[in-house]
């Protein structure tokens, strides 16, 4: 009997994205039958209680305030980090300099000068490094770009994405780390998940033209006072491809009533796409080869035929979860790790994003068209 072989994971931070990254790194071994066991090592948290509670909860078997530990703790192979972005880069680091795999959150840094120092310090020690952008692991995303580039919507004139959340839609609810200046805002939180799937469907953008909007100038800060905003709540942006398309991109996280409107359109010279993160277990489809009068946009529900849907359920339409993704996220990166794949979304294409967000905020500034230059 051959043992497989292990690899001990320290997660840092157990809010929203810290219980995800958990869930995937539990679900991941069993769903692929990966060729290693991963071992949820230690979880860090602000405090102690804190950090002991979120190990009952999520199954690690340490726990500690300092998130050092982790970084100093040998038999870690995997550093997971789900802290705020302003922390990424120093955490990021520390797991570099020790030798230990990174998979963190997006965006990457507040700064692209940081991604470009946190890419760099990677490729130079060797390891490898995910970032979490698991919407683009969904089965439809990858049968949209399968299609788009068999050439089944023909020419690819323009595209649409948008990604509109309410979370900040409250004039009275206090200010956040993605209030501050450095790296946050929509177009960074939630934009950085639109161009993202954007360049993963049509490929580089090549240009933009930005208009990022504060639409709630001030925020209680928690001390009887009200603290200025200076980040966007909406960005937008005109974007030209490399393949000759354009399109346009939002973010927005002002959006009364949507919970989570991740969604695109596609449209082509013989078909067009349209995806809703709403309904992400869907792809719609228009071809202009059908006959008159049974044209349409017509549903094509997720199923085993789109792989990796049928490790999780052998049965069409009854659908996977948001960490689900994270499960076909993780599973890719460990494959990375254990040299049977190419990192699927590495701290260099995270980099990427952060180039895209900051040339469109300084659009916006300048009022004018700007080329991506990485």
């Amino acid at each position: 009997m051959t043992t497989k072989k292990r690899l001990k994971i320290g997660l840092i931070g157990t809010g929203f994205m810290g219980k995800a990254h958990s869930f995937g790194f539990t679900s991941a071994p069993r769903v692929f039958d990966l060729p290693c066991e991963l071992d949820l090592h230690m979880v860090a948290d602000i405090t102690d209680e804190a950090a002991a509670n979120a190990a009952r909860a999520l199954g690690f078997e340490n726990s500690t305030s300092n998130w050092m530990d982790i970084i100093n703790t040998p038999e870690i192979d995997i550093v997971s980090i789900t802290t705020p972005n302003a922390l990424h880069k120093e955490m990021s680091l520390a797991a570099i300099a020790a030798g230990k795999h990174v998979y963190c959150e997006k965006p990457l840094a507040p700064l692209a000068e940081d991604a470009r120092e946190m890419s760099d310090a990677a490729e130079s020690a060797g390891v490898k490094t995910q970032v979490g952008f698991n919407y683009i692991c969904n089965p439809m995303l990858v049968l949209a770009r399968n299609m788009i580039a068999a050439g089944e919507l023909g020419e690819i004139r323009s595209y649409r994405g948008i990604h509109a959340e309410d979370y900040m839609v409250n004039a009275n609810d206090p200010f956040t780390f993605r209030h501050d200046p450095a790296g946050g805002g929509a177009l960074a939180d939630l934009g950085s998940h639109a161009l993202a799937t954007a360049e993963f469907l049509l490929g580089p953008i090549s240009e933009v033209m930005g208009d990022c909007v504060t639409i709630i100038d001030e925020r209680p800060d928690g001390k009887d006072t009200k603290r200025k905003i200076e980040v966007d709540d909406i960005g937008r942006a005109f974007v030209r491809f490399e393949n000759g398309a354009s399109g346009s991109i939002e973010a927005n996280w002002v959006a009364t009533g949507r919970k989570m409107q991740h969604d695109f359109e596609v449209y082509g010279s013989k078909g067009a796409l349209s995806f809703s993160q709403e309904r992400f277990n869907e792809l719609h489809f228009y071809s202009c080869d059908d006959p008159m009068g049974r044209q349409g946009f017509r549903r094509i529900e997720a199923a085993p035929e789109h792989p990796p849907y049928g490790l999780f359920c052998v049965a069409s339409g009854h659908q996977i979860g948001f960490n689900d993704l994270k499960a076909i996220e993780v599973a890719g990166f460990v494959a990375a790790v254990l040299d049977k794949t190419d990192e699927p979304f590495n701290f260099r294409a995270g980099l990427r994003i952060q180039t895209l967000i900051e040339t469109i905020q300084r659009s916006s500034k300048q009022r004018t068209w700007r080329t991506i230059i990485n």
